[in-house]
């Protein structure tokens, strides 16, 4: 087969779901397309970090890197006692145990580093899968940080916006428009939008023989210890409805799907060394196993972590996109998700399926 072309491979890293298959699949497998497509990344991140500078030269700025410099250069000091700043939340988000069971399979990590590092595409969100969640699988979990470092990189700094074109202009993605909203929302929506969120995680085998029994733990195949794996996601923004109950009677969201990368480590090696690590519980082990890709360097399926006791999912078309509709077990809330042209949306609030599928497939 031919090389695709060298802006196809640019695509690859702007718009994964917009390369066809057969490119993605030869690009994968290809040592020259592989190596092209690593300086076209090198040659982005430079761009990006040469135009992410300010607009008008920053002259306090400039003052505090100079002193900061000029200090470095006189002798050294005794150095202070380091003190750790708590976490943000997000990252607390980001080391939960149901965070973490997602993370084998989307192989969480994040970007800020990207021009330190030779990214290789191994993850697009293409669909989306329910992932159900015990109360005994939450004990069982082990923290995401017992296996390496997790770096929250970017945030995605969530707020109000005031309409249609600032969440546009926020975002660069277009607000969905319901075509008609159901019996008894009727209110202005609030409209929110968040950034991109970017973090990175670094495999550690000597963290992991910590975490569990060194005997227990399987040898990490050439080029786990110490790779690092990406997670790109966003922006995104979010309608909400409000209801007199405090729950929301409508949501509709959109987002850019999140996309994976890593150093070097297909998904295929990663995915199957880290559900061989002790400590996940076997039920949620076969249900990511069961997951869509290619087996071997692409994964597609985006886990949806779910309290198996409280949400039920099933599946279902959305204009002929597939997707899962949740239901809450007790009937409170409904909302359905799905995946396409590379980004998610979802639709819910408290109302019934009918009324949520009614949503889904009439917006604009």
């Amino acid at each position: 087969m031919r090389h695709p072309t060298d802006g196809t491979l640019r695509r690859l890293l702007d718009e994964p779901a917009g390369v066809a298959d057969a490119d993605a699949e030869h690009v994968a497998t290809c040592p020259t397309c592989r190596a092209t497509l690593i300086g076209a990344h090198r040659d982005a991140a430079a761009a990006a970090a040469a135009l992410a500078g300010p607009a008008e030269p920053d002259v306090d700025a400039g003052w505090r890197r100079l002193t900061a410099a000029l200090a470095a250069a006189e002798p050294a000091r005794p150095p202070a006692t380091a003190v750790t700043s708590p976490p943000s939340r997000w990252a607390a988000r980001l080391r939960s145990p149901v965070v973490a069971v997602a993370g084998v399979v989307v192989l969480l990590a994040g970007a800020g580093v990207a021009a330190a590092a030779d990214w290789w595409p191994i993850f697009r969100t293409e669909q989306v899968a329910p992932l159900a969640i015990t109360d005994a699988d939450l004990v069982a979990l082990p923290d995401l940080s017992a296996y390496g470092e997790l770096t929250v990189v970017r945030e995605p700094d969530v707020h109000q916006v005031a309409d249609a074109a600032a969440a546009q202009a926020a975002t660069g993605l277009t607000v969905p428009q319901v075509a008609e909203l159901p019996r008894g929302v009727s209110a202005t929506p609030v409209l929110e939008v968040g950034g991109q969120a970017e973090a990175v995680f670094t495999f550690s085998a000597a963290r992991a023989g910590q975490a569990v029994a060194p005997a227990t733990l399987p040898a990490p195949p050439p080029g786990m210890d110490g790779a690092q794996f990406r997670l790109v996601a966003g922006p995104g923004l979010a309608q909400l409805w409000p209801a007199d109950s405090g729950l929301p009677a409508l949501v509709v969201a959109r987002a850019v799907a999140p996309t994976g990368y890593s150093t070097g480590v297909d998904f295929g090696t990663a995915r199957d060394y880290l559900l061989a690590l002790p400590g996940l519980p076997p039920d949620l082990v076969a249900q990511l196993r069961g997951f869509a890709g290619d087996g071997t360097t692409l994964g597609t399926t985006l886990p949806l972590p779910l309290p198996a006791d409280q949400v039920t999912s099933t599946d279902v078309q959305v204009d002929g996109v597939a997707g899962q509709l949740l239901t809450s077990r007790d009937g409170a809330m409904t909302a359905v998700v799905w995946v396409q042209d590379g980004l998610v949306t979802a639709a819910g609030g408290t109302l019934d399926a009918d009324e949520v599928l009614a949503v889904a497939g009439g917006l604009r």
